[in-house]
C-alpha cells in the first residue's frame, strides 16, 4: 500500500466508530457523546467515501468491504437525523388562525451562570413578550437582574443555585400546585405543576435540565438518561395539555429522547422543520439542539424560533402554541414497543439506584 492508501484506510477505520460504538447499549460519557455531532460525524463519512473512490484500486476485496462499512455508516447516521430535516414529514401541524385565548408562548435560556450581560436576555424578553420564560444555570445574581419582570410575570419559582444548575421559571399565566423535584440527584432541581391559559384549561408543565455525560459533570449518561425517562414513565396514558421543556443535555435524535417521547406520547415540533441547534454559541460548525420544548398532542404550532446570542454558550429557544385538540387525531404520535418500555424502566431504576 502506498502512503496515500495508508492514510486513507486508518482515516476510514476511525469514521466508521462513532456508528459502530452508537449500535452499541453502553452508557459511558465518551460513546454517549457520539450521539450529538451527527451532522458534523455525517459530513465527515461522507469525505471518507471520496477517499476511499481515490485511494482504493478496489482489486482487493477489503476495498470493497471498507467502502462498504462507510456507505452504512453513512446510511445509519442520515437515518436518525433526516426526521429533523425540512425534507422529514412534519409531525405537529401548523396554525394559522386566531388563537382566541388558547395560544400559550415559552422562551428556553441557558443563560450560563457566569454570564452577566443580563440586558441581553432582559431585551430578548422585552422584545418577545412570552408567556412563561424559563432560565437555567441561573444563580442569585440572575435572580436579581429579572427581578425588573416581577410585575408583568407576578408568578414565579425561584430555585437560584451556584452549582450550574439554578433554575427561574416566570409567568404571566397563574401557577398552580408547583413544586421543586429533585429526580434524580439532590443537587439537580426540575419545577413540575401547573399553568392555567387564557382560556381557563390548565397545562401540566415540566422543566429539566439534568447532568450531561462528560468526563467533568458525569461518567455515563444514566442520571440524564433517567430524569428524562422517568418524567415520560410518569406521564398518564394519553396525556392532555402537557408541557415539557427545559436544557435536557441530550439530542433530539438520540436514543434516550426518542424514547422520551415514546414513552410519553408527546411530541416534537421540530422534526419535519429543521434542527434549531441551540448549542454552542462559540462554535458555528460544531452545534446541535440540546434545548427542547415537547407537548401533547392537543397544541398545535404558531411559531418556533432559535432567538439570538445572549452572551450565553445557549442560544435561547421560542416557541408559541395553540391548544388545538380538535387537530389531535391528524398529529401522528410515534408508537413505543414493549423493549423500549423496558430498556426505559432499567434506566429509571439505575439512576434511582446508583446516582452519580
Amino acid at each position: 500500500m502506498n502512503t496515500f492508501e495508508v492514510i486513507t484506510l486508518v482515516l476510514n477505520l476511525i469514521f466508521c466508530i462513532p456508528s459502530l460504538a452508537s449500535l452499541t447499549r453502553f452508557d459511558y460519557w465518551w460513546i454517549r457523546g457520539f450521539d450529538f455531532p451527527r451532522v458534523q460525524i455525517s459530513i465527515l463519512i461522507f469525505v471518507n467515501i471520496v477517499l476511499a473512490l481515490f485511494a482504493y484500486s478496489f482489486d482487493e476485496t477489503w476495498h470493497l468491504i471498507m467502502l462498504g462499512a462507510l456507505i452504512l455508516s453513512l446510511i445509519y447516521q442520515l437515518r436518525l437525523i433526516f426526521p429533523y430535516t425540512i425534507f422529514a414529514k412534519k409531525q405537529v401541524i401548523q396554525y394559522t388562525g386566531n388563537a382566541k385565548g388558547n395560544a400559550i408562548s415559552i422562551l428556553v435560556s441557558n443563560v450560563l451562570m457566569t454570564n452577566r450581560e443580563y440586558h441581553k436576555l432582559i431585551g430578548l424578553i422585552e422584545e418577545k413578550s412570552p408567556d412563561l420564560f424559563l432560565t437555567l444555570e441561573s444563580d442569585k445574581g440572575w435572580e436579581r437582574a429579572l427581578e425588573r419582570f416581577e410585575k408583568e410575570y407576578k408568578y414565579t419559582v425561584k430555585v437560584p443555585l451556584d452549582n450550574l444548575y439554578g433554575m427561574h421559571l416566570y409567568s404571566k399565566f397563574p401557577l398552580a400546585d408547583m413544586k421543586v423535584r429533585y429526580l434524580i440527584k439532590d443537587d439537580i432541581p426540575s419545577i413540575h405543576g401547573f399553568v392555567k391559559l387564557e382560556n381557563g384549561h390548565r397545562a401540566k408543565i415540566h422543566c429539566l435540565h439534568p447532568r450531561p455525560p462528560s468526563p467533568t459533570e458525569s461518567k455515563t449518561s444514566t442520571n440524564r438518561d433517567a430524569e428524562i425517562l422517568l418524567v415520560g414513565h410518569e406521564m398518564e396514558e394519553d396525556p392532555k395539555l402537557t408541557l415539557v421543556f427545559g436544557d435536557l443535555n441530550d439530542v433530539a435524535w438520540s436514543r434516550t429522547t426518542k424514547i422520551f417521547q415514546r414513552v410519553s406520547g408527546l411530541m416534537d415540533p421540530r422534526r419535519g422543520r429543521g434542527f434549531f441547534n441551540t448549542f454552542s454559541t462559540e462554535y458555528r460548525f460544531l452545534r446541535w439542539p440540546l434545548d427542547h420544548v415537547f407537548h401533547s398532542d392537543d397544541f398545535t404550532l404558531m411559531e418556533i424560533a432559535r432567538e439570538r446570542d445572549i452572551g450565553s454558550d445557549h442560544f435561547p429557544m421560542y416557541i408559541k402554541l395553540n391548544y388545538s385538540p380538535e387537530k389531535k387525531d391528524k398529529q401522528e404520535k410515534l408508537s413505543v414497543n414493549e423493549e423500549e418500555k423496558k430498556w426505559a424502566k432499567e434506566k429509571i431504576d439505575q439512576g434511582k439506584k446508583h446516582p452519580q
